[in-house]
C-alpha cells in the first residue's frame, strides 16, 4: 500500500492487538496504517487484520512515534488509544504525528480510565506541539483529546 495516494488515510499510534484497526475498517475507513513499538502487539494486530494487509489496504509497522516511518502529510487522521502516557517525550511524539498528518487533518487521543492518565493539561500538551482546536471532551469513563493540524 502506497501511503502517499490520494485516498483517506487512518493512522493508529500504538495499535495493541489491531482491535481499533479492524473497527475502522469496518466503518468508514477504507486505508489504515498502524505503528506499535512491541513485536507482539505487532503480530496480533497482522493476524486479526490478515485479509486487509492481505488486500493492500492496512500497512502495520513496528517502530516508535517519534520517528514515524511515513512521509511527511500522508494521513487525513491519526489517533491513540491509552498510549500517550507511556511515551517518554508526549510533545515530541504529537509533532511527529502531526507531521504527517494533511493540513486540516484531525487528531484524536483517547484514554479510559485504566490509562492512569489525568485529563488535567492534556490539551496544553497537545497545543504546544503545534495543533489547533484542542478540546476535551470527557465521560465518566473516558476522555478524549481533539485537534487539528
Amino acid at each position: 500500500m502506497s501511503v502517499g495516494r490520494r485516498f483517506l488515510m487512518r493512522l493508529e499510534v500504538g495499535l495493541g492487538p489491531g482491535v481499533a484497526i479492524e473497527l475502522l475498517l469496518a466503518g468508514s475507513a477504507r486505508h489504515v496504517a498502524g505503528i506499535d513499538p512491541s513485536s507482539a502487539m505487532l503480530g496480533q494486530a497482522t493476524q486479526r487484520n490478515a485479509e486487509a494487509i492481505g488486500e493492500g489496504r492496512v500497512d502495520l509497522r513496528q517502530g516508535s512515534v517519534d520517528r514515524l516511518p511515513f512521509a511527511d502529510h500522508s494521513f487525513d487522521k491519526a489517533m491513540a488509544i491509552n498510549s500517550m502516557q507511556v511515551r517518554p517525550d508526549a510533545t515530541a511524539g504529537l509533532r511527529e504525528i502531526r507531521r504527517v498528518l494533511r493540513s486540516g487533518g484531525r487528531l484524536a487521543l483517547a484514554f479510559t480510565t485504566y490509562s492512569g492518565q489525568s485529563s488535567t493539561g492534556v490539551p496544553n500538551i497537545v497545543a504546544a506541539a503545534g495543533f489547533t482546536d484542542c478540546r476535551l471532551v470527557e465521560t465518566d469513563k473516558v476522555f478524549c483529546v481533539l485537534a487539528t493540524r
